[in-house]
């Protein structure tokens, strides 16, 4: 966010009505207050020694790092001035390979904390800021990462914060550091600014600082390195083929082969201690298994496949279970012990809560409809038990993102309450493949808003829809196709629509958020300098009078993915040509909302913006 517009935080509307409707009720069993309780636990890392989980929890106002002994027992905090963050854009703390020692950011820095005791010391005085630790085999020395100029520095400092010696300043951005077994090499994944698409797999020297690329294809993307234990292969993930499979290379370099061949998208690569498998997660149509990979042949086994999203696998120091994050439609994250072999699954977290737990939540079934070109979009249809006539098409953000059968108490609320729902995997979302994941390059709001549009078709098909009670909500990306759907539709197939942290304006928003969106955004639709057009023509704020409909926008002043100046440039639009708007910014907020306080304001807003627009006589 550039600071040169004041924002502050404000209410403000044009039109009627702005009020809650005496005369609609909470489903039974249920309330928004219940939709923000949950106390997310997110980004966990199993200690080297097995004894013990380091974890991010969601609760009090922040997002602190808190230890559990493998064998049970109470959480301890570990921190205590973790500011509330994303989960998906927060980082894994990390437990020294001796067990005793915990490293992780905080305030922009880097701190080392003490297994049995003591206040977090700070070792990232040298710099500005500091993230992303990552322990030598000693248990003494630490990687970390330091943005100056425009890029991410890879340095090398040890627990009491040494003055750092830089192992790899550029160009590009070191990103993933990891260490090999023998603490001498560190394979990392970088991020090639001259070709936006690139992400190479290199290796440096800490010694001599030397550092060489060990892959480097044009417009490919190699990730995710994991050394073998006996440090002769490096693992890694790569789309050079249309699904994200695993790939193995020797530690020289050479030798470069495909491991897995399953025409689907493979992630989380974790060796096991024997070095003889490796466990990952694989994605089929949105459900994310568990499965081991046979390190020499690469035959795929399934080890867990409950519908729903596993996450970053860990192998116990002997091999005999993972530790594993899973959720689903019905259940938030919480962590889980799955033994090796058998797959048998013991839950270590309880973040649920009775009251959710007793209620009766959907589970999606998959769905494909035609788009305006004969392509196939797949969909998740949330079908309630007690219709009420009214939809709403949910389309993701990203747009390098992807429903999937994960956790979201708000919608399970609105289902509730008698939503059919439907949440588009529109043109751009990955899981499907590289071609189609490309296929909004260069065309964002051309035919992934039809492609959400024709979900509104889809849904007005069904029996139980009624077509002139259909809205669009969205966040991030799904906010920008909110508003693309509303101005650009000749046909106003939604009744209403709403808009969370969502863009309006590509070209301003380009030019005011953080340096690594603008390069996300460039490598989708290119530089502006370059490409105006088609940054023009994706900007709904041109075409706003052709809105006929009512619009909710909600946005966190603090928001350096989707700047805040998009919603505000988009209500003053709005404003001007006389539309029927509401428009509620959050002081401090993020993107994606992290505050309960904000989450539930949200909430009410939303639901009582829908109540009026989308469910126009009491539901018996």
């Amino acid at each position: 966010m550039s600071g040169e517009i004041n924002l502050v935080e404000k209410y403000e509307r044009n039109g009627w009505p702005s009020f809650a409707r005496p005369d609609i009720h909470p489903p039974a069993g249920w309330s928004l207050g219940l939709t923000t309780a949950v106390n997310r636990i997110h980004n966990h890392k199993l200690a080297p020694t097995g004894e013990y989980l380091a974890f991010i929890w969601d609760r009090d106002g922040g997002s602190d790092v808190y230890t559990l002994p493998v064998s049970g027992g109470w959480p301890a905090r570990r921190s205590t001035e973790r500011a509330a963050a994303l989960f998906w854009n927060d980082e894994n703390p990390q437990p020294s390979p001796d067990g005793k020692w915990l490293a992780f950011s905080m305030l922009d820095h880097v701190f080392v904390a003490p297994l049995a005791g003591g206040l977090p010391i700070k070792i990232s005085d040298f710099a500005a800021s500091a993230s992303s630790p990552i322990w030598l085999p000693d248990s003494q020395q630490l990687l970390i990462s330091v943005e100056r100029n425009e890029a991410l520095h890879l340095l090398l400092t040890d627990r009491e914060g040494a003055w750092p010696r830089p192992l790899f300043t550029g160009p590009g951005d070191a990103l993933d550091a990891q260490p090999s077994p023998d603490g001498k090499r560190v394979a990392f994944v970088r991020y090639a600014y001259e070709d936006l698409d690139r992400w190479e797999i290199w290796q440096v020297d800490i010694e001599s600082g030397q550092a060489r690329p060990l892959t480097s294809q044009a417009k490919t993307r190699d990730w995710w390195p994991r050394w073998s234990p006996d440090g002769k292969l490096i693992a890694f993930i790569s789309q050079r083929t249309e699904f994200t499979e695993a790939w193995l290379i020797d530690a020289d370099g050479g030798n470069l082969r495909q491991l897995t061949h399953l025409g689907m998208d493979v992630a989380d690569l974790a060796w096991s201690p024997d070095g003889k498998q490796i466990a990952c997660v694989v994605n089929r149509k949105g459900s994310i298994e568990l499965a081991l990979i046979d390190a020499a042949s690469g035959e795929v086994s399934q080890l867990r496949a409950a519908t729903g999203v596993h996450m970053s696998p860990q192998w116990s120091p002997q091999g005999d279970f993972l530790i594993v994050s899973f959720e689903d439609s019905t259940r938030p994250p919480d962590l889980y012990r799955v033994e090796v072999p058998g797959g048998t699954t013991t839950q270590l977290t309880f973040s649920n809560l009775p009251a959710l737990e007793a209620n009766h939540m959907v589970i999606p079934e998959v769905v494909n409809y035609q788009s305006f070109d004969g392509l196939d979009i797949p969909a998740f249809l949330y079908r309630p038990p007690n219709p009420n006539g009214a939809a709403l098409v949910n389309p993701h953000g990203g747009p390098s993102g992807q429903h999937s059968y994960d956790w979201d108490p708000f919608w399970q609320y609105l289902v509730a309450k008698g939503y059919t729902l439907l949440a588009p995997n529109y043109r751009g979302s990955t899981g499907y493949g590289v071609t189609f994941e490309h296929r909004n390059y260069n065309d964002w709001g051309g035919g992934d808003t039809q492609d959400c549009l024709y979900a509104a078709r889809y849904l007005g098909a069904l029996d139980e829809v009624d077509r002139e009670r259909i809205g669009i909500i969205g966040g991030s990306y799904g906010g920008y196709m909110v508003a693309c759907c509303l101005a650009k539709d000749p046909d106003y197939l939604f009744a209403c629509g709403v808009s969370r942290y969502g863009d309006a304006h590509l070209e301003t928003s380009w030019a005011l958020c953080s340096r690594t969106l603008r390069w996300y955004t460039e490598k989708m639709i290119g530089n502006p300098g370059k490409t105006r057009p088609v940054y023009l023509n994706g900007s709904p704020i041109f075409q706003v009078e052709n809105i006929r409909k009512p619009v909710l926008l909600l946005h966190g002043l603090a928001d350096d993915i989707v700047p805040p100046e998009a919603s505000e440039a988009w209500a003053e639009a709005m404003h001007r040509e006389g539309k029927t708007y509401e428009y509620k910014t959050y002081t401090g907020e993020l993107h994606g909302f992290v505050r309960r306080e904000n989450q539930l304001d949200a909430h009410t807003r939303i639901e009582r913006f829908l109540d009026w627009y989308l469910m126009p006589k009491q539901v018996e």
